[in-house]
């Protein structure tokens, strides 16, 4: 006999028992299911727009070479050979110079579906073999840099704006602000002087001293092939004459991204859940590094990405000041001597660093906050 007003509960056979389960079960699964879609739809839609990007960059850099006042066969011939008609006319309908615009730029696109950007009139070399010689040399300047500029700025932005008005906060800014308002190429000059010729503490340029001939080529890097061939002396003389123009870009980038990273922390310890966490009695060490790193993180994200792009396009002013043959120089001889296919070749490589890394971002996005991919 059951007491009045008991209700008997249905045996673990009932219908109504698994009925819930299930319902759970799937909720559950359709929650962690459209994770992969998403990823896959975010990373089809961005390489789709990468291509029509790249075809856009190739038509607007094409066309803009192509007005500019000045004459190919003049930046490049000497003047004695550049006076005669028939040498001139040769230069130009080797380097197809004779041709209609559209027809060139046909031909142009043509030659890059094939996987050949043509050849350098500066070096009479394939432009691709040029770029595989200049990339390693930016790539290994711009990683360092972009890693000490990140930690720094990270470390101080976040300090900032924790103990905001206060002396070490308007130290930090007006060291920012100092490194934003100096121009890349006066820094370049004052630390060459300073550290090369007054203290003699870094070398004056190049990648290697002359003493030493380059390891064999695996990557383009120095200090990674030489480890790789066991020329520990090598390594070292290539770390050295990295100091100067990794520390230089390292200061330059550490500049802007300490401003944004301090504003971005600064948004967040003004949130509505921070004010609640510390009401709460949290630890500052929790509420810095498991709510407030991680909100900010996503904008900071961002503005990496885009310095990295900038950083690998090739940092021209630095590079020409310390004789670094990385990009950035061959960009400028390039531009110097109208090399139409030299500079097209670095444009599209720089807009595929660009693309590239923005895809990279957006799916990182997708992968920390699946509401952003999701938009």
């Amino acid at each position: 006999m059951m007491p009045v007003g008991a209700q008997e509960r249905p045996p673990a056979s009932h219908p109504s028992a698994p009925a819930v389960d299930a319902s759970s079960a799937i909720c559950g699964s359709n929650q962690r299911k459209p994770f992969m879609p998403l990823l896959l739809k975010t990373i089809a839609k961005r390489l789709l727009a990468t291509v029509a990007l790249l075809w856009g960059v190739t038509v607007v850099t094409f066309l803009l070479v192509s007005v500019v006042p000045g004459d190919p066969a003049a930046a490049n011939l000497s003047q004695q050979a550049y006076d005669d008609p028939e040498i001139r006319e040769a230069f130009r309908s080797k380097w197809g110079l004779d041709q209609p615009l559209i027809v060139q730029y046909g031909q142009y696109l043509w030659n890059i579906l094939h996987g050949d950007l043509g050849v350098s009139q500066q070096t009479n070399r394939p432009v691709l073999e040029d770029l595989s010689r200049y990339i390693p040399a930016t790539i290994e300047i711009a990683i360092p840099a972009m890693v000490i500029a990140i930690i720094v700025a990270v470390a101080l932005g976040i300090l900032s704006a924790m103990r905001k008005g206060s002396a070490l906060d308007n130290g930090i800014r007006v060291l920012s602000l100092t490194g934003l308002s100096t121009p890349p190429f006066w820094l370049a000059l004052v630390a060459l002087y300073v550290f090369f010729y007054i203290f003699g503490w870094v070398p004056n340029g190049g990648r290697l001293s002359n003493m030493y001939d380059p390891p064999p080529t695996i990557t383009g890097m120095y200090t990674i092939d030489a480890l790789a061939a066991g020329q520990i002396t090598v390594f070292w003389d290539a770390v050295w004459h990295l100091a100067l123009p990794v520390g230089i870009l390292a200061v330059l980038t550490t500049s802007g991204l300490l401003r944004f990273v301090r504003s971005s922390m600064l948004e967040v310890l003004d949130s509505d859940y921070i004010r609640a966490a510390v009401a709460k009695g949290l630890p500052r060490r929790i509420i810095t590094w498991r709510h407030v790193f991680k909100a900010g993180l996503l904008p900071v994200l961002t503005v990496s990405a885009l310095t990295m792009a900038s950083l690998m396009g090739g940092a021209v002013l630095v590079e020409q000041v310390l004789s670094w043959p990385g990009l950035g120089q061959y960009a400028y001889k390039s531009a110097l001597g109208l090399d139409l296919q030299a500079i097209l070749g670095v444009t599209l490589f720089v807009a595929i660093v660009y693309t590239g890394i923005n895809l990279i971002v957006d799916v990182l996005y997708t992968v920390i906050d699946p509401r952003i991919g999701a938009k």
